[in-house]
């Protein structure tokens, strides 16, 4: 019985030595030690996440959450997940996540603020036409002559004044929903949004719209890249920048993409 104890606690040993070898560079890092506590947004929207349901590991950020966790040593059962907005998430100070992912694209003026992972999705920008301008040109001189509306502090509102610069000035909103709500009363024709969510916009949420065009990803020097949301100063940030880089490396990061944003959309580049 002695040996039998003994060759069981040895087990017991090995089994959580090779776990913290497993997940080492996190160790001691998270908010809860031997978990990995992740926030998306509330809701969370298509495609990004499934049905709302983040713990499925469905949707292409849903999925990208469990592939970093696996990368730095958390199993699925090892991820809790909480809800944050969006505009909470960007302000500074303590968060009660380890990180956070809801297209936040990187730019110089958040990370005052938080710190971002190196990016795992660069997003095309697209246009989302009410029914009423669905049928105009993706042209530049064509979308000129349209009423825009964009949420404020995002990076769609100096893509749209650099890439087309409308004639009017843009009507300017506190949220996507805003935006969205904008163009189903008519009080805008369009708005930029990333090409996925221009996509399920146009399907399920502003009938009789159409996304009617797209910028090429790489239509600037700098992109718009999305990056994991961290506390500034996280120590987490560089387990977090080597699994991803891992993930790039091994393809896993591209199948995802091409799993849950598929690249065929047969929308039209914009001239």
């Amino acid at each position: 019985m002695f040996h039998k104890v003994i060759a069981a606690t040895a087990l017991t040993a090995l089994t959580t030595s090779a776990a913290f070898a497993a997940g080492h560079c996190a160790d001691g890092k998270t908010l809860t030690e031997g978990t990995l506590t992740v926030a998306t947004g509330n809701p969370a929207y298509y495609p990004w996440v499934m049905d709302d349901a983040p713990e499925s590991g469905k949707g292409f950020e849903a999925a990208v959450a469990y592939a970093v966790a696996e990368e730095m040593g958390f199993g699925a059962n090892k991820v809790t997940w909480v809800r944050s907005s969006f505009d909470q998430a960007i302000q500074p100070g303590p968060k009660d996540f380890d990180f956070n992912l809801q297209q936040f694209s990187i730019t110089e003026e958040r990370e005052k603020m938080v710190d971002f992972s190196s990016a795992y999705y660069a997003a095309p920008m697209a246009i989302l036409a009410s029914a009423d301008a669905k049928d105009t040109a993706a042209t530049v001189d064509a979308l000129k002559d349209l009423k825009w509306g964009a949420m404020g502090g995002t990076t769609a509102v100096p893509v749209l004044m650099d890439t087309i610069g409308p004639n009017d000035m843009p009507l300017l909103y506190g949220d996507n929903a805003d935006v969205t709500a904008a163009m189903q009363a008519g009080q805008i024709d369009a708005a930029l949004f990333d090409l996925p969510t221009a996509l399920y916009l146009s399907a399920v949420v502003v009938e009789g719209s159409s996304v009617i065009g797209q910028f090429p990803a790489d239509r600037t020097e700098n992109p718009d890249r999305f990056g994991l949301l961290l506390e500034e100063g996280n120590a987490l940030k560089t387990c977090v920048d080597e699994a991803i880089a891992s993930l790039t490396e091994s393809g896993k990061l591209a199948a995802i993409e091409a799993e849950w944003l598929q690249e065929t959309t047969g929308v039209p580049l914009i001239k």
